[in-house]
């Protein structure tokens, strides 16, 4: 009973953390139609802020400062680069968002080493919650799951108020929006900018609750693409359920003491978030919830 309550609280913080990170890249590709491949960058670029940040000022600033900082970039990016090849196609969207992940990765390296920083869970969030036969759920890890239900929430007020709506008509109908005096190219950059700070924001989160080091982007990249291709290109609601649903997955298969022939399950546990985006796209490959698949990109 103790190994089945907190793998399932540890699968659902992970899960939630998961979400953090993939909405922002939800949205974007919702929204713009673009595959942002520098995502997970800047989630690292977010933990590494952030560190910075909390030397100088503390968690609290770090944790509205970082988000920000990388949504800043993201959105000078759009209006400086990706702006700018978007109107050659997909391929050179994703290859410049290809390249900008790799550049971050080295300016990281170059800025703050190429080892893992001493980036700390804050003394006011740390220690278990509670503890239950044993075994303890650490207090950070509910503060995590609050802010990603809190951000859930949010969003989902935004796409439903007025500005949600100019949103929504500059993406889908962009010459109706600029002929009733919308600026649809700041719309676009806006919305860019909004989604690498959501990454920001899971960097800063996760980036102490995990390790901060310049292999985290690679290593939680391939995970956001898995969540958003399960849950469904674009579905907001579909990224949450596949967040949930990889974040358990994974953490049960970690604990789970059962081999499968000579092969144990736990060895097991980092390809059966690939192994079911396989199944998915063989399957539903419009995912969970998605009513678009690649090739329906504006």
């Amino acid at each position: 009973m103790e190994f089945v309550i907190i793998s399932l609280l540890n699968g659902l913080s992970y899960g939630l953390l998961l979400f953090m990170l993939s909405s922002g890249l939800t949205l974007i590709f919702s929204m713009m139609g673009v595959l942002n491949f520098a995502h997970a960058s800047f989630y690292m670029v977010g933990a590494y802020l952030a560190y910075t940040i909390t030397a100088w000022l503390g968690f609290w600033p770090a944790l509205v400062f970082a988000p920000l900082a990388v949504g800043v970039l993201g959105a000078l990016f759009e209006r400086n680069g990706l702006r700018r090849v978007r109107r050659f196609g997909h391929v050179p969207e994703l290859l410049i968002t290809f390249g900008l992940s790799y550049i971050l990765a080295e300016v990281v390296q170059l800025l703050w080493g190429r080892s893992s920083v001493d980036y700390r869970v804050p003394p006011a969030l740390d220690g278990p919650l509670f503890t239950l036969f044993g075994g303890q759920f650490p207090l950070y890890r509910a503060f995590m799951m609050v802010v990603a239900l809190l951000m859930l929430a949010a969003l989902g007020l935004l796409l439903r108020t007025r500005v949600g709506l100019i949103i929504r008509a500059a993406l889908t109908h962009p010459d109706m929006a600029q002929a009733l005096g919308h600026n649809v190219p700041r719309i676009f950059t806006l919305v860019f900018g909004g989604g690498c700070a959501l990454a920001g924001l899971a960097g800063v989160l996760g980036g102490n609750a995990f390790v901060t080091e310049p292999g985290m982007a690679l290593s939680m990249g391939g995970m956001v693409f898995v969540v958003v291709v399960v849950g469904g290109m674009g579905s907001l609601t579909g990224a949450f359920l596949a967040s949930l649903l990889i974040g358990l997955l994974q953490t049960v298969a970690v604990g789970l003491d059962v081999a499968v022939g000579s092969i144990k399950v736990s060895e097991m546990a980092p390809m059966l978030p690939y192994l079911l985006m396989v199944l998915m796209l063989i399957w539903r490959p419009q995912g969970l919830m998605g009513v678009r698949r690649f090739d329906d990109a504006p």
